[in-house]
């Protein structure tokens, strides 16, 4: 789970966080938070993609969010023996009438 974090989670917040601080124009003084930034980089990305800059953003949080349903997926699968037993047992206590444990 730590390279999980490191290699997927830590970079998809480092975009999401540079992308909304350069949009709003929030830059603390550095020209990297700008929104002159915001702007030069997505229209780089639009022109090597050949579509207009405006309409890159919707594409990138849909890539994050296919990437993550993939991403859990996967994790799901490794963890299948797991996640079964724990259904399993909620199921068990279900049927008995038991309340679930829950925390404070």
């Amino acid at each position: 789970m730590r390279y999980l974090f490191i290699f997927w989670a830590l970079p998809i917040g480092l975009f999401w966080g540079w992308y909304h601080l350069s949009f709003n124009d929030i830059h603390f003084g550095l020209w990297f938070f700008s929104r002159e930034m915001h702007d030069l980089v997505f229209g780089i990305y639009g022109e090597i993609l050949g579509i207009a800059p405006d309409k890159l953003p919707p594409l990138v949080a849909r890539a994050c969010v296919v990437d993550t349903f993939i991403l859990l997926g996967i994790i799901a699968f490794r963890r299948r023996r797991v996640i079964r037993e724990w259904l399993e047992a909620r199921r068990q206590r279900y049927r008995r009438g038991e309340e679930p444990a829950r925390s404070a």
